[in-house]
């Protein structure tokens, strides 16, 4: 632990802990968190597939037209024609329910061009993959706040946009860029909140369901709404009250502690004191501290190098890396494949997640008691068990298996959402300050490799039943294994400088820090 680290972590404490001025800063960004979860999970219902009939003619001259149902002759034999025992013509024209207005009914991406509504997805995605490391970087250049918020501002942009799409390909690339913007939120937000809160508070980041309330709101929406072009509206509405927050939250004082902004911080730092109703602290030891133990130029700006350079930290994203990678799979896999479940649509986008709400709840308490490291681990396994079982489900000859193998996934879907909460939290604190964007970054990149498959792995299992669930359950099983060796961060401060191997701390034995916790 770095003498700077314990104490801005003594400032947060002496400036209130977990007082007004955080719920304030919690309260907006989890309001914020609309925009990420809507855009993330907008494909789910944009690129379902609604019921649809084939029109054809009458081979018998009668010129008479009339409709068969062929929904379930293509999932089931793959097929967008008749039987070979059926006389009669192929399809001509495609009639869709009314029930949605998805991307598929509009640009009749069906049959032949089934495969493009999974690849919109994967678009999205890789989007989001581009976005990740260079918005770590971005973050650590010029800050967190404009980061985030220049994000949010371009997305809700984007949303109106994509809404007035006039086909598949002009919609693919907004898309994309959606999915840049978003990358960005992603990696931004834990640092951002968490570098406001004391060490012991910090799992309550991850405690609060905002992910998960959001989703469930989606799923209530779309199902209100059920047309792709108003739910693009409706998240550009939503999204415009956190673009205001710019002349409302500020930078990160650690942020700027690294980069040598001291005066910036410390106008932050008493900024917090008085919301909170504390005396003003006493900083005079602040540029001492910057100056002989994180070592920081002005001019200094870190990179990725900086990681690969720390064989700490290289091992750290190594491992971390394989477990972002297994949940990114997993938990879009398991989201984007909702229609696959039984039932309805939106019932079912609903139930997958809500069912993360009571357990995410509880990982505060969970994480606090028992660390952050050890929950993780024993979540992924579930969730690696439960997918194990689903897969066995998909090719058996049960007759409950539809109801068993929906409660299954919604066990899966709860264990990987609610382990890859636990884990955010355990990889922000493993990096320090000024490489901890760049770090979030990479890993998020590692996180969407794993999401970019999933819609690809979720078209192969209409084909090929529990290929999805299989490669979840190894997966899951393997991210478990790399866990183990990560040391744990439960209610440790948070490191600010890159540990070196000639300590600076010699200089330091003489000088006492007082610090109140």
């Amino acid at each position: 632990m770095s003498a700077t680290s314990a104490y801005l972590e003594g400032l947060i404490e002496e400036c209130g802990g977990f007082s007004r001025f955080q719920w304030i800063m919690f309260s907006l960004m989890v309001y914020s968190k609309v925009a990420t979860t809507w855009n993330m999970l907008m494909m789910t219902f944009a690129g379902a597939i609604p019921d649809w009939q084939c029109g054809f003619t009458n081979y018998s001259n009668s010129g008479t037209s009339r409709p068969i149902d062929l929904n379930k002759l293509y999932y089931t034999e793959g097929q967008c024609y008749p039987p070979q025992n059926v006389t009669f013509r192929n399809c001509q024209e495609y009639t869709f329910s009314d029930s949605m207005n998805t991307i598929v009914s509009e640009w009749t991406l069906i049959c032949d061009k089934d495969w493009i509504a999974s690849t919109i997805t994967t678009i999205q995605i890789a989007g989001i993959l581009a976005s990740c490391v260079a918005s770590g970087h971005l973050a650590d250049l010029i800050g967190r706040k404009p980061t985030y918020l220049l994000s949010l501002a371009l997305m809700m942009v984007l949303n109106v946009v994509a809404g007035f799409s006039t086909s598949w390909k002009m919609f693919a690339v907004l898309r994309f860029l959606l999915g840049f913007c978003l990358g960005a939120s992603i990696t931004v937000f834990f640092n951002y909140l968490i570098e406001f809160i004391p060490a012991k508070r910090r799992s309550v980041t991850i405690a609060f369901p905002a992910w998960s309330i959001w989703a469930c709101v989606f799923g209530f929406v779309a199902w209100w709404q059920h047309d792709w072009r108003y739910l693009h509206f409706s998240t550009a509405v939503l999204t415009l009250p956190c673009v205001c927050m710019w002349w409302f939250i500020p930078e990160s004082f650690r942020y700027l502690v690294s980069h040598n902004r001291l005066d910036e911080a410390k106008g932050i730092i008493c900024k917090i004191a008085r919301i909170n109703g504390k005396p003003e602290p006493d900083m005079s030891e602040m540029s001492y501290l910057v100056e002989i133990d994180l070592k920081v130029d002005a001019d200094r700006k870190y990179t990725i190098l900086d990681v690969a350079k720390s064989p700490q930290l290289r091992k750290y994203t190594c491992l971390l890396g394989i477990a972002w990678m297994s949940c990114g799979y997993g938990f879009y896999a398991i989201s984007f494949g909702v229609q696959s479940l039984s039932g309805s649509l939106y019932l079912n986008m609903f139930l997958l997640s809500v069912v993360e709400i009571p357990a995410q709840a509880s990982s505060f308490y969970l994480t606090n008691r028992f660390g952050r490291k050890w929950v993780t681990i024993v979540l992924l396994l579930a969730a690696g068990i439960t997918g194990f079982v689903v897969a066995a489900l998909q090719i058996s000859d049960l007759e409950m298996k539809n109801s068993l193998i929906n409660g299954f996934a919604l066990a899966s879907k709860m264990s990987v959402g609610v382990g890859w909460g636990t884990m955010i939290i355990l990889s922000t604190e493993s990096y320090p300050t000024v490489v901890r964007n760049i770090g979030i970054g990479m890993l998020n990149f590692f996180a969407r490799v794993g999401a970019l498959i999933a819609p690809q792995l979720v078209y192969l299992s209409n084909h090929l039943p529990g290929a999805m669930y299989f490669v979840f359950g190894g997966l899951m099983v393997l991210s478990s294994f790399c866990l183990y060796f990560i040391q744990e961060t439960n209610k440790k401060p948070i490191e600010d400088g890159i540990a070196t191997e000639k300590k600076v701390g010699e200089e330091m034995q003489s000088f006492q820090i007082e610090t109140n916790f």
